[in-house]
C-alpha cells in the first residue's frame, strides 16, 4: 500500500490507519512513539538508550504504552489466577511468594505488552506507514528471530508531518486580534 505518499496531514494518517487497523488509536500511539525516537532517517532501533543501560526497542514501546492498561481490578484478577496457577509452588513464606507471584504477575504483562505492540506494528507496515527489518548477528538463522532484533522504519513523509513543529503566531502590530481590543485604554 504507497497511500502512505497522499498523506496531508495527521488526519489523513489516521484515516489510513482506521482502514488497516482494528485499535488504530492504539496503532497511532505506538507510530508517535517510534517517530519521537526515530533518527532522521526515521529509524528507530533495535536499542534504545534508557538511563544507563539501553532497553529493546519492544520493551521500551511497551513499557511506554503500559499505563494505558493499568487498571486495578484487572490487574487484581490477574493476580489471583497466577496465584492459582502457582499454589503448588509456593513455598508458604509470605514475603517470597509475594514476591514470586508478583514477578510472575510482571511477566505475563510484559508479554501481553510486547505482543499488542508488534499488533499494532504489523498494523502500521500494512498501512505503508512504516517498515521493518531485523539487526543482529544471526540473520540467517531457522528461528526467524534468532538473536536478531526488530527495527522499525517511519516513512519520510509520515516522519515529516509528524514532527511537524506547529505554526507560530504571529504576534506585534501586523498581526490581526481576532477578538478585538477588549481593553483598550
Amino acid at each position: 500500500m504507497e497511500r502512505a505518499q497522499e498523506i496531508t496531514g495527521v488526519g489523513g494518517i489516521y484515516a489510513v490507519l482506521v482502514e488497516a487497523s482494528n485499535r488504530p488509536r492504539y496503532a497511532f500511539l505506538v507510530l508517535q512513539l517510534v517517530a519521537e525516537i526515530a533518527d532522521g532517517r526515521g529509524q528507530a532501533g533495535p536499542f534504545v538508550a534508557q538511563g544507563v543501560a539501553p532497553m529493546l526497542l519492544r520493551e521500551w514501546l511497551c513499557s511506554q504504552l503500559l499505563p494505558m492498561s493499568e487498571q486495578t481490578a484487572r490487574r487484581a484478577a490477574l493476580r489471583a489466577r497466577v496465584a492459582a496457577a502457582l499454589k503448588d509452588e509456593l513455598t508458604g513464606d509470605a514475603v517470597r511468594d509475594a514476591a514470586r507471584i508478583e514477578a510472575a504477575v510482571e511477566e505475563q504483562v510484559q508479554a501481553v505488552g510486547r505482543a499488542n505492540v508488534s499488533r499494532a506494528i504489523s498494523d502500521l507496515v500494512r498501512a505503508g506507514l512504516m517498515s521493518r527489518h531485523y539487526a543482529g548477528y544471526a540473520t540467517n538463522h531457522k528461528n526467524r528471530g534468532g538473536g536478531r532484533h526488530a527495527v522499525y522504519v517511519v516513512k519520510p513523509g509520515v516522519l515529516a508531518l509528524l514532527r511537524k513543529p506547529a505554526p507560530l503566531r504571529r504576534q506585534g502590530p501586523g498581526a490581526a486580534n481576532p477578538q478585538g481590543e477588549l481593553f483598550a485604554a
